[in-house]
């Protein structure tokens, strides 16, 4: 018989453009996507986030999704991240945190849309803020 070797993944960090998000998924279970999100070639980017998000071994991970900004593209790949969290059977629990802005009902009403096609292991928390601020700069969240 073989011996198990647990294989250690890396933190996946990317600086935010004009164009794509900040994403920071760290080991830990801590998940941050923020910023705008209309990459060129959005499934080129998002799928190693799901990748990622389909290996976490954990018993908890907390995702804050911050987006000012995402297109129609980026929201089919959203769906299938949450989903690849959602049906992770090595995680426990999902938590998303789902930060927008005071009066944004679209960015709402999206996050209600995915919170209804992931119940395996997920559940949603809507945080409104007064205005867009980057959590990193808040918080300093994921340093």
């Amino acid at each position: 018989m073989l011996p198990k070797y647990a294989v250690e993944m890396e933190a996946i960090v990317i600086e935010p453009t004009e164009q794509c998000p900040r994403v920071r998924f760290n080991t830990d279970g801590k998940l941050l996507l923020e910023g705008h999100s209309l990459p060129e070639n959005v499934a080129s980017f998002y799928e190693p986030l799901c990748e990622y998000a389909s290996s976490l071994n954990l018993e908890e991970a907390t995702f804050d999704v911050n987006l000012e900004y995402f297109n129609t593209a980026t929201s089919k790949k959203l769906l299938e991240l949450f989903r690849c969290l959602d049906t992770n059977e090595k995680l426990g629990k999902v938590n998303v945190n789902w930060h927008y802005e005071e009066g944004d009902e679209d960015s709402v009403e999206m996050a209600e849309i995915y919170e209804e096609k992931c119940k395996q292991r997920t559940t949603f928390q809507f945080i409104m803020h007064a205005e867009a601020l980057s959590l990193v700069d808040r918080v300093n969240f994921f340093r």
